[in-house]
């Protein structure tokens, strides 16, 4: 397969060669959660393998790579590692869709509580496309980036909004708002030229692209605390010695345990930041507003349960069960 032809060849020592280089892209900004993964992973990884092995990242969809085609251009070796979020994966696996079910988990704990249910699931279908997964990356809650304050059910309903998986804009679709799951490396130019006025985000990938200067109103919904995955090229991960398999072993962990650390103060940081820059946050957004979302949310979860068969009832009912 063209991904064992890659991760063998990567391996190959060139002359003089003492290091090993991996590509590791995502579509988000460098100061989204994503981004930041990226580069404490690149740091524990030049730590832990004492140079061995470099980590060579790109932010903003620099490397051409959306999530929705990062599986396949990392299993294919087109780059070695990569960061996606979730939702946007679930043509590869219905399981991918989970940290994005809309109001299922309410806070970071919560949030935390899902990633650890999921995990082996998680893995497994990475497993299957020949890729192993590396550490998972947490986001804040997501809002409503508008033009206009949202006060009631029908300014919702007149949005054109960007939504980043299917599932979420079958939900707002549902309300009556035109929805589009557009690639956050792709929201700016579709903000610029207007065919969308509104965007589905958490305050850190609004500050990441200033979102500000053309969406001053943010609504926090909270519709989830979605989960972005970074991953790698199992053949390219086989190839490594025992030593380096370790360390990147060890720096996933370490980097994984900062991510979590740092996303419980991260709601406040961004909106500190985004009021400075003249955000109007609505941290209780009417009631009839969220109820008006509670139908669709329902229909999705159903819909997941049907794609996702037994699984959905094991992390389900685990996660209700308040299990880790």
């Amino acid at each position: 397969m063209a991904y064992l032809l890659a991760g063998a060849l990567l391996l190959v020592p060139a002359a003089g060669r003492t290091q090993t280089v991996w590509d590791m892209p995502t579509e988000y900004p460098e100061n989204a959660m994503p981004g930041l993964g990226i580069a404490t992973f690149t740091r524990h990884v030049a730590e832990l393998s004492a140079g061995k092995l470099r980590i060579r990242p790109s932010f903003d969809a620099a490397a051409g790579i959306r999530s929705a085609g990062m599986l396949t251009a990392i299993a294919d070796g087109r780059v070695q590692a990569g960061d996606a979020l979730a939702g946007a994966l679930e043509a590869e696996d219905a399981i991918f869709a989970l940290p994005t079910l809309p109001f299922l988990v309410r806070s970071s704990a919560d949030a935390r509580r899902l990633a650890d249910i999921a995990r082996p699931f998680l893995a497994a279908a990475l497993q299957k496309k020949g890729v192993r997964l590396l550490y998972l990356a947490p986001w804040p809650p997501s809002g409503i980036w508008s033009k206009t304050p949202l006060k009631l059910p029908s300014d919702v309903s007149g949005l054109s909004i960007r939504t980043y998986d299917k599932m979420s804009s079958e939900v707002f679709a549902g309300v009556g708002a035109r929805a589009a799951a557009i690639s956050f490396a792709d929201t700016m130019p579709r903000l610029v030229d207007g065919s969308i006025n509104a965007v589905l985000s958490s305050g850190d990938g609004g500050i990441g692209h200033s979102l500000w200067e053309r969406l001053p109103y943010f609504s926090e919904i909270s519709y989830s605390l979605p989960i972005s995955i970074a991953s790698v090229n199992q053949a390219a991960y086989d190839g490594l010695s025992s030593e380096l398999r370790n360390a990147v072993d060890e720096a996933g962990r370490k980097t994984e345990v900062e991510l979590w650390f740092a996303l419980s103060t991260r709601l406040q940081e961004n909106y500190r930041r985004m009021r400075d820059n003249g955000v109007v946050i609505d941290t209780d957004p009417a009631p009839a507003i969220v109820a008006a979302f509670r139908p669709g949310a329902a229909a999705a979860e159903a819909a997941w349960c049907t794609r996702a068969g037994p699984v959905c009832a094991r992390v389900l009912d685990a996660y209700r069960a308040g299990k880790p």
